[in-house]
């Protein structure tokens, strides 16, 4: 599998998160929590990181990230790194403490912050560690939404300016939003992203990539660059599958809405306008179609043909 694809820039915002080895625990303690905490304090004073949000869990940490200059990878290091040393030293154990590299996904802010802070203060209630989110200690969200002191390494001004200039407003409103029960865009995109280095428009993605040099990079990386550059629209999309499938097969409408989402990354708003269904309906249809593909060979293929048609 192709290592994932850095992107680095200064003033980037990225969803970085991080596994225990074998996804073994990383946290046995209050007291390691809050070493880990410290430790992001140190980053943001030595290596000027900005923190819009985060979770730790037993076994993994969500960060909402950004980097004014432009140094994911020497921030990541030198957390992981410090954290590692003291955990093994403070257990008496050796040998690795996270699962490979930290991974990380470069988000246009303005489209993606708002709905990927909720997602990252829902983890705890997702995995029923409590019944919500202001209940979990180890999270950003209790400082979002006025329970204790903001830490100074974290800010929260960027996601609540949505809401209202009002900063009493801001966190009702916030909280009534991360409290909604309907399905966001980004939570069914960070449900089905795998190995995609960014998460954006088409627009933003060509801007990002602009700032690599593919002579730099790695063989195997290129191809993620191709792919996060070149993509076809969705009307081409839909004239493949009914080429292929032909105009007035049952599955041809739902392969091209299946290959928008889960090949071309198009927004859920952007699939649901297009197609003329509601965003529920189209997450409901991927999901439905995901489930047919693993004993429907001809389907499979069908979709092989019109992606490698496209994609190629």
């Amino acid at each position: 599998m192709a290592r994932q694809l850095r992107i680095e820039y200064p003033g980037a915002f990225y969803h970085v998160t991080s596994r225990g080895n074998q996804k073994q625990r990383v946290f046995f303690s209050d007291l390691n929590y809050r070493r880990f905490l410290d430790y992001l304090a140190e980053a943001h004073e030595m290596h000027g990181a900005i923190f819009h949000g985060y979770c730790l869990m037993e076994n993994h940490f969500h960060f909402i990230l950004e980097t004014p200059l432009g140094n994911l990878s020497q921030i990541m290091h030198f957390i992981n790194t410090a954290y590692s040393i003291y955990l093994n030293k403070s257990r008496s154990r050796v040998g690795h403490l996270f699962q490979g590299r930290f991974k990380a996904i470069l988000i246009e802010a303005e489209a993606y912050a708002l709905g990927l802070s909720r997602y990252i203060h829902m983890n705890p209630v997702r995995a029923k560690l409590v019944q919500r989110p202001e209940e979990y200690s180890w999270s950003s969200y209790q400082d979002y939404v006025g329970y204790r002191r903001r830490s100074t390494w974290l800010k929260t001004d960027f996601i609540l300016g949505h809401f209202s200039r009002d900063e009493n407003l801001q966190k009702l409103r916030y909280e009534s939003f991360v409290l909604d029960e309907r399905p966001s865009d980004v939570d069914s995109l960070l449900r089905e992203i795998q190995h995609s280095a960014v998460l954006g428009s088409p627009e933003f993605i060509e801007k990002a990539t602009s700032v690599l040099n593919p002579t730099q990079l790695r063989d195997r990386e290129i191809p993620q660059i191709n792919q996060l550059r070149e993509r076809p629209d969705l009307n081409k999309i839909q004239i493949e599958s009914d080429r292929v499938l032909g105009r007035y097969n049952g599955f041809t409408r739902a392969a091209a809405i299946f290959i928008s989402r889960n090949r071309a990354r198009y927004k859920l708003r952007e699939v649901a306008d297009y197609f003329k269904m509601s965003p529920s309906g189209i997450v409901r249809l991927c999901h439905r179609i995901k489930n047919i593909l693993i004993s429907n060979e001809t389907l499979r293929q069908a979709i092989q043909e019109i992606e490698k048609a496209l994609f190629d």
